[in-house]
């Protein structure tokens, strides 16, 4: 088989299996509740596949860089989440979901402009996900209905994750370990809950998973600092594994916590 062949062959396995761990997960969140919803939503559903192909295309120093790209978006993710909550409130699927857009796109643009490091990014992190989680906290307990995935909506999910992990691995090579690291946790899993869901459960209950996701974007920015901690450390694949546990482990703590203390609403 020529490289090039090999290539697109793998290329499409990884987006295949990828598609489907996040059809998987995703179903799972629309039928367990807000909470549920929300933290199973910020697990490493797409973003653990596209570090698992990039482990096996590049070395761990790139593994290493990446993280710090993906703790830098990560913050950016939370108020893309934010931005939706509030405008969910009163506004429609184009405006919220445009609006959450709108921000990611400028949060962006100013986050490349400043050349990241470890440290900062982890404060930039503790600064945006406790004003979020502040300002989100009213609107996490509105009691949503259980839906029933439609085949066309799993379509478009699998399509959405398919297509990233298409761009991921293939500029990989071009754009280097930061912007990698950024496009892995592009909200795919976030923005296709709030595409599928708004109409169909309304603004305000959409909006109560996104503000449980605000928790466990902490939970998910803990995992990906552990990532870019241990990578070189510990050599890709035993970072990637723990990195995994951990972001389990958190999110499992939240929902433990959240369910004792509001256990009517979920």
């Amino acid at each position: 088989m020529s490289p090039e062949n090999y290539f697109i062959l793998t290329l499409v396995i990884r987006m295949a299996v990828t598609a489907a761990f996040l059809i998987g997960a995703t179903v799972t969140a629309e039928r367990a509740g807000p909470l549920i919803g929300g933290l199973v939503a910020t697990l490493p559903i797409s973003a653990g596949p596209i570090y698992i192909f990039l482990a096996l295309d590049h070395d761990a120093h790139f593994i290493a860089g990446s993280a710090v790209g993906s703790l830098v978006a990560n913050a950016i993710n939370t108020m893309f989440a934010l931005t939706y909550v509030l405008l969910a409130q009163r506004r429609s699927l184009p405006l919220s979901l445009g609006g959450a857009f709108a921000v990611w796109v400028v949060s962006s643009l100013l986050a490349n402009t400043v050349p990241w490091s470890l440290i900062p990014a982890i404060v930039l992190n503790v600064v945006v996900i406790g004003f979020c989680l502040w300002l989100s906290a009213p609107m996490r307990h509105v009691r949503a209905p259980r839906v029933h995935a439609r085949w066309s909506d799993l379509a478009l999910r699998a399509g959405m994750v398919a297509a990233l992990v298409a761009v991921v691995v293939t500029l990989s090579f071009r754009i280097g370990p930061a912007a990698s690291g950024s496009l892995a946790v592009f909200p795919i899993v976030l923005s296709s809950i709030m595409l599928i869901l708004h109409n169909r459960i309304g603004g305000k209950a959409t909006a109560a998973v996104m503000a449980n996701a605000v928790i466990g974007l902490g939970g998910f920015g803990v995992a990906v600092l552990v990532l870019a901690l241990t990578a070189e450390r510990l050599g890709s694949p035993l970072a990637l594994s723990l990195t995994l546990v951990v972001s389990v482990a958190c999110n499992l703590l939240i929902f433990l916590t959240r369910r004792r203390a509001v256990p009517t609403y979920e």
